[in-house]
């Protein structure tokens, strides 16, 4: 979150934050496990953060996280190589959407990570819930 706010909509914010600060050693690195997570400097990198004061239900948290990946995929190539972050920033009002999950939940944070990353100085792509 120390990084820069590229874009906000109503529900979510785009923080980035560039990999240029420290490059790793050239050390050879130890055998690595099925544990390692590498992370690949050379390409953008998207996290989501979802928090059960906004999204109160685990299958909610999931399914907009499920959202942010997926839509963050469509815009891989236009993004800058660093750190993405998605922060969800309030909820979704309960009276409109009182499922945990639907298809109009899924459709409606879908358009709005659109706007979000379209509005970030990336390529609109057309919503397709």
């Amino acid at each position: 979150m120390a990084g820069t706010v590229q874009a906000r909509s109503h529900h979510f914010v785009l923080h980035f934050c560039s990999f240029d600060a420290a490059q790793p050693s050239q050390a050879p690195a130890p055998e690595s496990t099925v544990f390692d997570k590498g992370l690949a400097l050379d390409r953008p990198a998207v996290g989501a953060l979802v928090p059960k004061r906004w999204a109160k239900r685990a299958v909610t948290r999931n399914t907009i996280k499920r959202q942010i990946y997926h839509v963050s995929q469509l815009f891989e190539t236009q993004l800058a190589t660093g750190a993405h972050v998605v922060r969800l920033r309030s909820a979704f009002d309960p009276r409109l959407f009182p499922s945990a999950t639907s298809a109009p939940l899924r459709a409606a944070v879908r358009q709005e990570l659109l706007a979000l990353f379209g509005h970030a100085g990336h390529t609109h792509y057309a919503p397709n819930p």
